[in-house]
């Protein structure tokens, strides 16, 4: 750790793949800090020649999630304390019966939602899954407890610590591995290992989600199964002339300011085409907004206040989640949004291999 000046700070540490992970810390930008993270690859290149055929670029050479965007957003202390005191630390909504109003309690919600996707998932004990996007480990030792064998990748290394800390008190070290790492690069994981993949609302940090899903598609065995809760909202054509500008004002700087590129591009549908095109069948698509309107109407009812002095003072970048709390309500009121749970299977006898006998990438 190194420091300049002012109050700025530099961490450096390497990954257990010999990359090196640099996190800055500058104080500034109204008095909150900004940070900027930068992970560097080893790079393999062939001094002699350039041209040579044999020399090759791997995958974890171009990374493609904006990473200083990401870290961005889960360093703020908006995301941090929002994570922890409403959530307990997990990161994604509750599920709730159709037609329920009382968002409480919060935390059997959360279960309910963690119960979906394992059912979802519907896979024997044993069996290995890999957690694309988990935290600090929350659903992936919930998982464990039910049997399943995780691993767990996160590409905020402070995330890593924590589960790592919590998987280790709990004594689930045997069935639960995690280690910081990019969904768009699983060259760590073998092709046809897993039984299961899924993301709970992170494939919307992808920068190219057709590339994920191609990796998912890999690691998966033929059989296998994959399960996706995501976010969707209509097209730009679909919008009704009569919705206010700054509904569409602030969807953009949430995508824009939360990391969320592919999301911005998941439009009703989209997601259903991707996994048909990447090969996978018997995709199943279940709208579940009304089951997580509770949860949207408490962050509406909760940030309705301070979203109106933010917006007062122009400070909406910088209170992220207090934005999207309240115009994720108006906007799944109108039907501008919803939350969908995708389910895929990679076909039987599929070796990841094309006409050509290369390996699928």
């Amino acid at each position: 750790m190194t420091a300049g000046k002012g109050c700025e700070m530099t961490w450096q540490k390497k990954t257990e793949r010999g990359d090196t992970l640099t996190l800055r810390e500058t104080g500034k930008n109204l008095g909150f800090c900004h940070y900027e993270c930068q992970l560097t690859c080893p790079v393999q290149t062939d001094t002699s020649s350039r041209k040579s055929e044999n020399m090759t670029t791997t995958q974890e050479e171009q990374p493609l999630i904006p990473y200083r965007s990401v870290q961005n957003y889960f360093a703020t202390w908006e995301s941090r304390a929002g994570y922890k005191l409403l959530l307990g630390g997990t990161r994604h909504h509750g599920y709730y019966k159709a037609g329920t109003r009382v968002p409480f309690p919060i935390n059997p919600a959360l279960r309910r939602m963690e119960d979906h996707l394992y059912n979802t998932l519907d896979l024997p004990k044993g069996s290995e899954v890999l957690d694309a996007g988990c935290g600090v480990g929350h659903v992936a030792m919930y998982f464990a407890r039910k049997g399943l064998r995780v691993r767990g990748i996160d590409l905020v290394e402070n995330h890593i610590l924590w589960a790592e800390r919590d998987i280790k008190a709990q004594g689930l070290d045997s069935q639960v591995s995690v280690r910081v790492g990019d969904y768009h690069h699983l060259d760590h994981i073998s092709d046809t290992s897993l039984d299961g993949v899924f993301t709970m609302e992170t494939f919307v940090h992808a920068n190219d989600g057709r590339k994920v899903l191609n990796e998912f598609f890999r690691v998966l065995k033929p059989g296998g199964t994959l399960a996706l809760f995501e976010y969707w909202h209509v097209s730009d054509q679909e919008i009704p002339s009569d919705v206010p500008k700054h509904i569409l004002e602030s969807a953009k700087r949430v995508n824009k300011y939360g990391a969320m590129p592919t999301g911005e591009l998941l439009t009703k549908g989209v997601l259903r085409n991707w996994l048909k095109e990447q090969g996978f069948v018997d995709v199943e698509e279940t709208d579940l907004s009304e089951n997580i309107a509770p949860m949207s109407f408490f962050f509406y009812l909760l940030g309705y206040i301070p979203f109106l002095i933010i917006s007062f003072f122009g400070l909406q970048q910088y209170f992220v989640n207090t934005e999207a709390g309240v115009q994720e309500y108006r906007g799944l009121e109108r039907g501008l949004w919803g939350y969908a749970s995708y389910k895929a299977k990679k076909p039987l006898g599929d070796t990841n291999t094309s006409d050509t006998g290369l390996r699928r990438r």
